[in-house]
């Protein structure tokens, strides 16, 4: 995937006449190196992004340089909730680098149990750190849950597919569970209960009769008092 971007001179607040022209104002740093900053064009950069995520490397060419980046970080407007401003990181091809890696499930309208309402699939890993050359960053965890037939069961760490001899993931329990088809549980609400009128009027007359009752035990205490 490759961006064609400019280099900037305008920095700070001045930026907003380059969102102005929908363009994004973007930096690009990397250890030993000075940062660049350039501006892109808005929807193109945008449709990479949604391709590429922040573990594809994007090619970036500025003039008469190139870039192999990753986006490092993102900035939004919080009025309009469009991208403002975007942070690449140029790493070392050579020296491996953690990543987060998103974690998708696929499979869940093929899944018997799923599909009849007995169960639900439940997600409990987003994302999982990676440690990998930077070529070598997968993309995504793909979690096919079509085949699992029983409650209680899912996928681990250990169940998922990646190269081994290129990716590891340092800190997780090869066990953890990352997808689980839990059983679906519906809380009944207690039922009321039903009281036929004839119930209801015998109620109303002892809390009268209680009620009177009570009246004159204050009315003799009162007299005997007085």
């Amino acid at each position: 995937m490759q961006l064609i971007a400019k280099k900037r001179e305008i920095l700070g607040k001045k930026t907003k006449y380059i969102r102005r022209n929908k363009e994004i104002p973007a930096v690009i740093f990397g250890k030993g190196m000075e940062s660049v900053n350039i501006s892109l064009d808005y929807n193109n950069f945008d449709k990479t992004f949604k391709q590429a995520g922040e573990t594809d490397l994007i090619d970036i060419v500025a003039g008469d340089d190139k870039f192999k980046v990753l986006v490092k970080d993102m900035h939004m407007d919080p009025v309009s909730d469009k991208i403002s401003h975007v942070g690449f990181y140029k790493p070392d091809l050579t020296i491996r680098t953690e990543a987060q890696v998103p974690v998708e499930v696929v499979g869940e309208e093929n899944n018997e149990l799923v599909k009849g309402g007995e169960a639900l699939a439940l997600q409990l890993l987003q994302e999982i750190t990676v440690e990998a050359l930077p070529e070598d960053i997968p993309h995504s965890f793909i979690v096919d849950i079509s085949n699992i037939n029983e409650v209680g069961q899912g996928v681990t760490i250990s169940q998922l597919d990646y190269d081994r001899e290129k990716v590891t993931i340092p800190d997780l329990d090869p066990e953890e569970m990352v997808v689980r088809v839990d059983e679906v549980i519906i809380e009944e609400e207690p039922e009321e209960e039903v009281v036929s009128e004839e119930e209801a009027i015998a109620g109303v007359e002892a809390t009268e009769e209680k009620e009177e009752g009570e009246e004159g035990e204050e009315a003799m205490e009162e007299k005997n008092q007085g």
